[in-house]
């Protein structure tokens, strides 16, 4: 299938600078097929069943857009040798590759080369070391991502991290207006725990404690899963055929615990309802052909378009995606392209909020 196969026109105006207060006030459109019907999240537990298991991911969003400067010694062209100079730079984290180690997306990449000392925070001259975080590039990879070695490592280094950098508000935001101080708990969800995503996990976003009383009362289990979500859910799709499209790749872990109970409930006839695209993402690469859901630990770079078959989702709660995105492909996939156009055309028409702090859906597997 070719990129242009999922573009549509949607107006600047529908893009969500803020969440809906309270969370469970945004509206949800309940796509079921060709019947669309209009609710607000927090009739969420009216359209689930009895013994359907609920699944989540309880990933925490980590301030990952650090700024900086690189350092480079002056080689002598352009000014005296020996000097140091510097380019202001911006990193975004995307996947940890060992305590002390991050892959990121920087900005300017072209200026990057291994070798490079990265400093971040404070870059005044006579700056004291407190709220400063320095780093060498170690690679730079054809696929845009910078390896950066940093000079503390483990909890030391979240610290830092938590310290320097900022809530990696997704560019679409950030272009409009600058992370502030409500975006620190505006952009994690109520379920957040464990901490290593660079982007929420958006569906998550609407739900509150009420909401999830009521989803239990109805008789709904409830069940975590970790993704840590990467910067490359950011990222455009540049290839035209999707063929030629790579997925980074995103750590995750299902527990032997957590498989069990999700499989007992398809084994009793009920419903796996994910919480977002990436609960989804997760819990497919962690299932077999044979439909059996599996202990999970590790990377997963899965790519999910239409023709894919879906092993363990049945319902799908979920924002309103990008046009030509790995997310729009993926509910395509799931509810089928021409659902997803005349879905997505009704919540444009009808004023619906669209992405990261926008309205929610729920989408019922073809």
């Amino acid at each position: 299938m070719k990129t242009a196969d999922f573009d549509f026109d949607l107006p600047e105006d529908r893009i969500a600078l803020r969440p809906a207060e309270p969370r469970d006030s945004a509206r949800m459109l309940v796509v079921d097929g060709d019947d669309l019907s209009d609710r607000v999240m927090r009739d969420l537990a009216e359209v689930l069943r009895p013994g359907d298991a609920l699944v989540f991911n309880d990933t925490r969003v980590i301030p990952a857009r650090l700024s900086g400067v690189r350092q480079r010694p002056n080689p002598g062209i352009g000014g005296a040798e020996g000097e140091t100079l510097t380019v202001e730079v911006e990193a975004t984290l995307h996947h940890r590759d060992a305590p002390d180690v991050w892959s990121a997306f920087m900005k300017p990449g072209k200026r990057i080369k291994a070798g490079d000392r990265i400093r971040f925070g404070p870059i005044e001259d006579g700056a004291c070391l407190l709220g400063r975080l320095d780093a060498t590039v170690v690679d730079k990879g054809e696929d845009g991502l910078v390896t950066l070695k940093f000079d503390l490592a483990g909890p030391a280094l979240d610290e830092a991290i938590r310290n320097v950098g900022v809530m990696p508000l997704p560019p679409y935001i950030a272009a409009k207006r600058p992370e502030d101080d409500r975006d620190r708990s505006d952009y994690q969800t109520v379920f957040a725990e464990h901490d290593g995503s660079v982007a929420a996990p958006t569906a998550g976003l609407h739900f509150t404690p009420a909401l999830l009383e009521a989803i239990r009362a109805k008789g709904v289990s409830t069940h975590a899963v970790t993704l840590h979500v990467g910067a490359g859910t950011f990222l455009p799709v540049k290839a035209d055929d999707l063929a030629d499209h790579r997925m980074h790749s995103e750590w995750g872990e299902v527990s032997g615990e957590t498989a069990d109970a999700l499989n007992a409930v398809h084994a009793a006839g009920a419903r796996i309802v994910c919480v977002g695209t990436t609960s989804l993402r997760l819990l497919e690469s962690a299932t077999g052909e044979d439909g059996v859901v599996r202990p999970f630990h590790g990377d997963t770079a899965i790519f999910i378009t239409p023709g894919y078959r879906f092993r363990a989702a049945d319902v799908l709660v979920t924002n309103f995606h990008l046009p030509k995105s790995t997310l729009f492909m993926l509910v395509s996939a799931f509810a089928g392209l021409e659902t997803m156009k005349a879905a997505y055309a009704h919540a444009i028409d009808s004023g619906y909020r669209f992405y990261s702090y926008g309205d929610g859906s729920v989408l019922l597997r073809r």
